[in-house]
């Protein structure tokens, strides 16, 4: 017998069971957390919609094999530009990302972009309206720009660990 893990399903299930069980217990709580959620959604779902379709529209014009010239030996500013925009816009599990990643290097991309692409990940584009809400927009814009800043250094410190430079 085989245990799954928990899904997205369960996880709503479960909330949607604790706001019942507080419905019960006290109902003009319940009508405040409802309340609070529902002026959090409608102040990030419409920034949320725009994220997604920034990134719907970069995965229908990225090409791979625009991806692959744009990240080898040479790529200088561009293949900067494009490991830290194309890190802060994946999205997935990372794991699904190390076979294209895999396949990059093979044809020649730099291990400092393989570095920058991953560190840059950390810049979620969904989360960033919720950052917005909580800590403003300085954090945020501050917070954002050390994250890339150090995806750049980490990629290099990783390149010349590995010794696999511009060449």
């Amino acid at each position: 017998m085989t245990v799954q893990a928990p899904s997205g399903k369960h996880f709503l299930a479960l909330l949607t069971a604790v706001y019942l069980a507080l419905a019960a217990v006290d109902f003009d709580l319940f009508l405040r957390a409802v309340s609070v959620f529902a002026k959090l959604l409608s102040s990030v779902l419409p920034v949320l919609a725009l994220v997604l379709v920034i990134m719907s529209l970069l995965n229908l014009a990225i090409q791979p094999g625009m991806a692959k010239k744009m990240l080898g030996k040479g790529s200088g500013l561009k293949g900067w530009t494009f490991a830290l925009v194309g890190g802060v816009f994946s999205s997935g599990p990372i794991y699904v990302w190390y076979p294209l990643i895999a396949d990059l290097r093979e044809k020649g991309m730099r291990d400092s972009l393989i570095a920058a692409f991953l560190y840059a990940r950390a810049v979620k584009m969904p989360m960033i309206p919720l950052m917005v809400y909580y800590f403003g927009w300085n954090f945020t814009i501050l917070f954002t720009l050390y994250l890339l800043i150090l995806s750049v250094l980490n990629g290099l410190f990783v390149e010349r660990l590995m010794g696999r430079g511009e060449g």
